[in-house]
């Protein structure tokens, strides 16, 4: 088996910190990537944010191989607008942003969050506007050869991809409608072993369309090894099927010593922090 390539969401680990210092963290702890969620409040930050942003990130010395668009108030609950009726200007406003950022640092994947369901727009005319939006972020980023990636997430009702098939079936109908590419699936098994969703049997039927990958055990969203999933077969079958994308450990942590458990893990190919 070839070894697997891992990254760090330096957004949900040590949350307490400043980035520079969880990226610093990162580094010393053998890892070579990271991966961020839209690191700003708004859409369109200003030149001096994104630049400062930027030059943090390189002079870390990581590379950042996955960025979320803006996704709206997350503390607040929101998960993503993109199926939200009348911010179709903030969204294509977004992806050019984002375009620029990821010029910057060479990142090539993005997760789109799809928007949870609103109560002044149906279903059926919030999809039609992801399926538009979603159209045109993949032109934008596709020019730079970018991937837009479909989550299914877990712990908001409200969201309405909640399963591998969901996050495929959207990524289908964009291709129908719009003629879009680079589109592909974000296999989340954290997520989907929350929501119920078979996750061997989805790794299985969508090996194909899966472009990134992020791991947390459950329940809990801890680090490997603190719940019940078979992380380490999975993440076995996913490299021996010939998967050669990123693997990003996106689970909760802190403390002084947050990447311990690095040191007696049993997924494969993780690098052993230094010992404290």
């Amino acid at each position: 088996m070839d070894t697997p390539r891992y990254a760090v969401n330096c957004s949900i680990m040590m949350k307490d910190r400043p980035l520079e210092e969880r990226l610093s963290a990162v580094r010393e702890a053998g890892f070579g990537a990271v991966e961020l969620w839209w690191p700003f409040p708004t859409a369109t930050p200003s030149e001096a944010e994104t630049a400062a942003f930027t030059a943090t990130v390189r002079d870390s010395g990581l590379r950042l191989v996955g960025l979320n668009l803006y996704a709206g108030d997350m503390p607040g609950g929101d998960r993503g607008v993109l199926s939200w009726p009348g911010h179709e200007d903030e969204v294509l406003a977004n992806a050019r942003t984002v375009r620029r950022i990821a010029e910057e640092l060479d990142c090539r994947a993005f997760n789109a969050l799809y928007g949870n369901r609103r109560p002044d727009a149906t279903a059926q005319d919030q999809d039609a506007v992801a399926v538009r939006n979603l159209g045109l972020v993949a032109a934008e980023l596709g020019a730079i050869g970018g991937t837009v990636l479909i989550e299914p997430v877990s712990g908001t009702e409200d969201y309405p991809l909640k399963t591998a098939d969901d996050a495929v079936a959207v990524i289908e109908r964009v291709e129908r409608e719009t003629g879009a590419t680079g589109l592909g699936l974000l296999l989340d098994v954290y997520h989907l072993a929350t929501n119920g969703d078979d996750v061997s049997a989805a790794l299985e039927r969508h090996r194909g369309l899966i472009r990134h990958v992020q791991l947390a055990d459950a329940p809990g969203r801890g680090a490997p090894g603190t719940g019940g999933l078979a992380l380490a077969a999975w993440v076995e079958d996913l490299v021996g099927g010939g998967y050669d994308g990123w693997i990003a450990l996106e689970h909760a942590g802190g403390g002084d010593d947050p990447f311990a458990w690095t040191r007696e893990t049993d997924l494969p190919g993780v690098p052993a922090a230094p010992a404290r």
